[in-house]
């Protein structure tokens, strides 16, 4: 049978909603069933808490390794739980080792991500980025925290497969570009994306949901392009989510590689 989680640790899982207090702790919170079931067994979990009811429908899918689940009442998982309907389970894991910065291999295509604030976003760039082949993403020191639970959980398991390393972003993108890799960059007045010269590697830099690339980004970048509105001249909304512009402009590139 199920221990019951106690009120000592209802009160520390809540508490890692805060950034501050998964880096001092070392830990952070998968939450939602598929993100459990697909996402907690590629990383070490200390806690695993579920209702009931969930495990009653559930349990059977839990990969192998994983701890015995401690049992919450609803109202429990409500208090611990970021979202606005907790799904009755949520796994406590280990943060894993950041991973070493380097520069892109030869023909490896990277995102960069320049103050990304909303923890939607990141987590759809994040699977954006699984999904076209993209295996690493670096993002400035004031981009939204990866493992921020809204952030996992809008990854749908694609935090398992694509790193994302926090780095003092322009300094980076300047070594980048020192080193003759091109660092393409989103701009109102950038070129046709449709008709610029793409290469099958580089870094992509994607800004600021309100403010777009930072002008001590912007500096480093050596290849502008847009995406154009259609049809040409004709008043549109003033710009694309970050989210979206990420899978326009990251599925043109990996057009180019297949055509």
């Amino acid at each position: 049978m199920s221990q019951p989680v106690t009120a000592a640790q209802r009160k520390f899982i809540a508490s890692l909603r805060k950034a501050s207090v998964r880096r001092e702790e070392g830990l952070f919170v998968i939450e939602g069933t598929r993100s459990v079931l697909d996402t907690a067994a590629c990383f070490e979990v200390v806690h695993l808490v579920a209702t009931a009811r969930w495990l009653e429908e559930h349990g059977g899918e839990l990969p192998a390794g994983l701890p015995a689940p401690l049992s919450a009442k609803p109202d429990e998982v409500e208090r611990m739980s970021v979202l606005a309907t907790p799904q009755g389970v949520m796994a406590v894991c280990r943060l894993p080792k950041p991973a070493p910065l380097t520069l892109p291999e030869e023909g490896e295509l990277m995102l960069a991500l320049d103050r990304v604030q909303d923890p939607g976003n990141l987590g759809t760039i994040v699977r954006i980025a699984d999904w076209f082949g993209i295996r690493r993403i670096v993002a400035s020191t004031d981009t939204v925290d990866l493992f921020n639970p809204k952030v996992i959980q809008s990854t749908m398991g694609a935090v398992a497969r694509v790193q994302v390393v926090y780095t003092p972003l322009a300094a980076y993108l300047a070594e980048a570009a020192q080193a003759g890799v091109k660092v393409y960059g989103t701009f109102l007045d950038g070129s046709d994306i449709y008709a610029a010269p793409l290469t099958r590697g580089g870094i992509v830099v994607m800004g600021n949901e309100g403010n777009g690339i930072s002008p001590e980004v912007g500096t480093t970048v050596t290849e502008r392009i847009k995406i154009p509105s259609f049809p040409p001249g004709e008043t549109t909304v003033e710009s694309l989510n970050v989210g979206m512009a990420t899978a326009i402009t990251v599925a043109e590139f990996r057009r180019r590689v297949l055509s």
